[in-house]
């Protein structure tokens, strides 16, 4: 029984650890700079080892490949919108937003996502797992006990650490709001409303006008939020808040300084 699971949460991390090669590829190449794509730290995403090891579980006993695509596809598209729903009311936070596609769901999940789940769990159920099942039957036990103990320890610190450096997200947030504002009452500019354009303009247009200012706002933006914080805004463009569009502007705004900084 312990073998078993042990053997599951294998298949979880090795597939955590391509679909963030995958995540991590495909948005470095569009952005023509590196760029860890993943929520945690480590290089795992974890929404996509959850679904292949249910896709495994649950499809392995089907022998039509289009029911296996069907089937794939509607799962990992639950999936998917059941975890942009609850990392939105955890962080109060959108960390992606497929509105602009077509035939998608509240821009959590789109037509084009669940073909791509769907064939990726035709390839992983009919191709890959059989492979990857006779590598992981064939490791020791000793050895399977040693591997699942330091990938399980480094999973539960890397998301202690996470979710720690996500804490008080848009209250930081409003703290950078405020030493903006203040330099602007500086500058003799005032900042009556917040609205995304005028703000992300008016910062931009700071940053581009002197070292100093770029200095200034940089530093602000640094001693504001996190670490994670900004590599969250910084790994993901169609990060945005779900309660104020205001955050949205800073939020724009400091990924701008941080790409610019580099």
């Amino acid at each position: 029984m312990i073998a078993t699971l042990e053997q599951l949460f294998l298949w979880f991390v090795g597939y955590s650890v391509a679909g963030w090669a995958y995540e991590s590829a495909l948005v470095s190449a569009t952005s023509h700079r590196w760029v860890n794509r993943g929520f945690l730290n480590g290089p795992l995403c974890p929404i996509y080892g959850v679904g292949a090891v249910l896709g495994v579980m649950l499809l392995s006993g089907i022998d039509n490949p289009l029911l296996v695509f069907l089937a794939a596809a509607a799962g990992a598209s639950i999936l998917e919108y059941v975890t942009s729903w609850g990392l939105e009311r955890l962080f109060h936070a959108r960390w992606w937003d497929y509105s602009s596609r077509r035939f998608n769901i509240q821009g959590r999940v789109c037509l084009l996502g669940a073909v791509v789940f769907g064939a990726a769990g035709v390839l992983i159920v009919k191709v890959i797992q059989p492979v990857v099942s006779l590598w992981t039957s064939a490791i020791p036990t000793a050895v399977l006990h040693a591997v699942c103990a330091v990938c399980a320890v480094a999973l539960v610190v890397d998301i202690i650490v996470t979710v720690r450096g996500m804490a008080g997200f848009e209250e930081n947030l409003d703290k950078l709001r405020s030493v903006i504002q203040e330099y602007a009452v500086k500058t003799g500019e005032g900042l009556p409303v917040w609205e995304e354009p005028a703000m992300a303009r008016r910062i931009r247009a700071w940053s581009e006008s002197s070292q100093e200012a770029f200095a200034r706002l940089c530093n602000a933006a640094t001693s504001m939020l996190s670490a994670q914080q900004r590599r969250m805004i910084d790994a993901f463009p169609r990060l945005t808040s779900t309660t104020s569009s205001t955050y949205d502007s800073l939020i724009a705004a400091v990924r701008n300084l941080i790409r610019r900084s580099r």
